[in-house]
């Protein structure tokens, strides 16, 4: 093999990203099975250097990253650690590297299998750091492999009993993002919380993930129903629903649904279809459990007002940005983003819901319609801020699409089909109606902030790995050359 080349280390920290991209597009032929030279005299490639890209791609994809993004990583490491010939394959649970050293060597091949997976933009940040200093030269292997076992044994920024904080402080917040009051938000918290650590309960002793959600939900929704009896029994007025809408948004799949968007539109199906069938298993298990409870409520003579179930409509009135602040915040909690993200992203938990709320108010245009729209524009701050920061972009988006999450269209969609006025065929479609235009809205978030990450790539350079606009997969016609 040819000796180890001389990369050189930028003078500023404004064109890190886009000296890597210039050294790796003068080196890729080189590395990639194209330039493959059978009468090249190689030796075999480091097998720690295989063991890093290796276990660094397992761990990425492991705490929440995109597919491409692991991908792209895992090259970025096997240029930078002399791997010729690197061919690199990530699906939902599985990474493959495979190496060509040339001549008379054989191709050597290395796999590791994702079998637990636990939320963590903390690592996430941390590794993407990690690649992109190894990449640009300024760590060696000993160092990097140093790193990623740091990064493997480091604490999250928040402890545990915190992150389930989180989860109640998305609940209590859009309670009063929905005009609930302090007492429901309050009641709402303490459902989520309990809802959750009954999913932990559960989980520990092995029972299925659908179960566990679907636990959760019926632990938050029959204290909800619980409280709206109270509440109409004794005429306190307490919007009691907004308990089940908090609970369902803080179950809701955001984060899975962006991935499994970023996939496709990337052109990893197999991972999206994975991802996006993860999505609609978590939202049938939501379904079950607040469907059962809605439904054994009405059976129990529990009416619920469909004409005064909790929304936030298109409010801009303080209480509602504080709630939509407060639930992208709390979502990045319960993702263990880091602590200095957090102001940032309740920035842009305001400025998703005031886009949304100022296009439906004042040009009268469908949710769908304001949820694209809003969600663009986070796409593309979200976008820039993490190649301005150098830091992995699902940390931004995925909490902030959160005061977004279409809680209230689910929850209203279910009460239709439980307790309608009209007859059982009409409540049924109505009802599924409303549960399509839940979905709908879903999608327009995950396929709204991947629109805008494309408009950013579109007109600016650099990025993880410096792969530039050319050699991304993604960009490449199937077609046939034109």
């Amino acid at each position: 093999m040819p000796s180890k080349r001389e990369r050189p280390v930028p003078p500023s920290e404004d064109r890190l990203l886009s000296r890597m991209r210039d050294w790796r597009a003068a080196h890729e032929r080189e590395l990639t099975p194209e330039g493959l030279d059978e009468d090249e005299d190689v030796d075999l490639p480091d097998a720690r250097a295989i063991d890093l890209v290796l276990r660094a791609g397992e761990l990425m994809l492991a705490s929440g990253e995109g597919t491409e993004a692991v991908s792209e990583a895992m090259l970025s490491l096997s240029i930078a650690f002399d791997l010729p010939r690197s061919e690199v394959s990530v699906t939902f649970t599985t990474i493959t590297l495979s190496i060509h050293p040339g001549g008379d060597h054989h191709p050597i091949t290395g796999e590791r299998v994702v079998r637990r997976r636990a939320l963590d933009y903390f690592r996430v940040n941390e590794l993407h750091a990690l690649v992109q200093e190894s990449a640009l030269g300024l760590l060696e292997l000993e160092d990097a492999a140093a790193r990623l076992k740091q990064i493997r044994r480091a604490r999250m920024p928040y402890p545990n009993w915190f992150i389930a904080i989180g989860f109640g402080l998305i609940a209590s917040s859009a309670g009063l993002m929905m005009g609930g009051g302090f007492i429901v938000a309050t009641v709402a918290f303490m459902a989520t919380v309990l809802g959750d650590r009954t999913a932990v309960f559960l989980a520990k002793r092995g029972v299925a993930e659908f179960y566990q959600m679907t636990a959760a939900a019926i632990v938050a929704a029959t204290i909800g129903v619980a409280l709206l009896w109270v509440s109409s029994t004794l005429d306190l007025g307490l919007q009691a629903g907004a308990i089940i809408t908090g609970n369902i948004m803080a179950l809701l799949p955001g984060r899975p649904l962006v991935a499994s968007l970023q996939d496709g539109i990337s052109g990893t199906y197999v991972s999206a279809a994975a991802r996006l069938l993860e999505t609609f298993f978590i939202l049938g298990a939501i379904v079950s459990g607040v469907g059962a409870v809605a439904y054994t409520a009405a059976r129990l003579g529990v009416s619920i007002d469909l004409d005064s179930l909790p929304s936030a409509g298109t409010s801009l009135e303080p209480p509602v940005l504080i709630g939509a602040a407060g639930i992208a915040m709390a979502f990045a909690v319960s993702l263990a983003v880091p602590p200095r993200m957090l102001p940032t992203i309740g920035v842009l938990g305001v400025m998703i819901w005031t886009i949304y709320a100022g296009l439906r108010s004042l040009l009268d245009v469908p949710p769908v319609v304001g949820t694209v729209v809003g969600a663009v524009a986070v796409g593309v701050v979200g976008h820039w801020l993490a190649r301005r920061t150098r830091r992995p972009v699902l940390p931004y988006l995925v909490p902030s699409i959160a005061p977004l999450l279409p809680g209230s269209i689910l929850y209203r969609g279910l009460i239709q089909i439980t307790q309608g006025t009209g007859t059982v065929e009409t409540n049924a479609v109505v009802g599924l109606l409303s549960l399509a235009e839940a979905v709908m809205v879903g999608l327009a978030l995950g396929a709204g902030v991947n629109l805008g990450g494309e408009l950013v790539r579109a007109f600016q350079r650099g990025g993880l790995a410096g792969a530039g606009m050319r050699s991304r997969p993604a960009a490449r016609r199937t077609r046939g050359g034109y």
